[in-house]
């Protein structure tokens, strides 16, 4: 498989290693010393592209190779916004589309337990739900991508919590997400259920990048030869 890594960084540097290990060949990494090199004719020569940005540049790199027809996965958060529109180049352009929040396997069966947990603990009032994340302080984002998706996923299964804020919060109507910045934190994410009674508490933490990487690897190995729009639930068969 020939992968075009679109964002250099640390992310981008750990799916490289994977990579050359399974096999793989990395023909075109872009970074910001090299963004002259992101051209049409590099990007064609790819199998699939792997962009983990920032969200300033996500939405036009993710464009740009599904306009080449290119099968893109995106893991850079924060330019939703410009989703649908992504969607629709994907289907346009007749090449396909992963964009995961986050992709660790670990974290994606973490996301459907947390729906599940929403969905038994909604018929019982008498609990509060918050949402902690925890992550280094060169996150970029606040809160998290991994964060938002959580919070989505109560907030579909919760009916009295009707939307999130990234604070405190004393409303019964929201959920809160707390944002915690400390170094070193590859990343944790808790769920808890507090009664007068008891404490419900599940709880993801990652310990490296390398799951998140070796996620989005498996993601890039599933879509090669696909047209569509897919999720890592439709990866890893959730």
């Amino acid at each position: 498989m020939k992968i075009a890594l679109i964002g250099y960084g640390k992310m981008g540097k750990t799916i490289e290693q994977l990579a050359i290990e399974k096999g793989h060949e990395i023909i075109l990494k872009i970074g910001s010393a090299n963004s002259q090199d992101f051209t049409t004719e590099n990007i064609k020569k790819a199998d699939v592209a792997i962009e983990f940005s920032t969200p300033a540049n996500a939405f036009s790199n993710v464009k740009k190779c599904l306009e080449n027809g290119v099968p893109t996965i995106c893991g850079t958060t924060a330019w939703l916004s410009n989703l649908p529109i992504a969607k629709h180049l994907a289907i346009e352009y007749n090449t396909a589309l992963i964009y995961a929040s986050n992709f660790s396997i670990g974290v994606n069966i973490f996301f459907a337990i947390n729906k599940q947990l929403a969905k038994m603990m909604a018929p019982h009032t008498q609990y509060n739900v918050i949402l902690e994340e925890i992550h280094h302080t060169q996150k970029l984002d606040s809160p998290s991508g991994t964060a938002v998706t959580l919070a989505e996923g109560i907030l579909e299964n919760y009916s009295s919590k009707t939307n999130w804020v990234n604070t405190p919060t004393d409303k019964p109507s929201e959920l809160s997400i707390i944002s915690k910045r400390i170094d070193p934190a590859p990343g944790t994410h808790r769920i808890t259920y507090r009664s007068a009674i008891d404490t419900i508490e599940i709880t993801h933490t990652a310990h490296s990048r390398i799951g998140f990487a070796s996620g989005a690897l498996t993601a890039a190995e599933f879509v090669v030869g696909k047209n569509g729009i897919f999720t890592m639930a439709d990866v890893l068969g959730l």
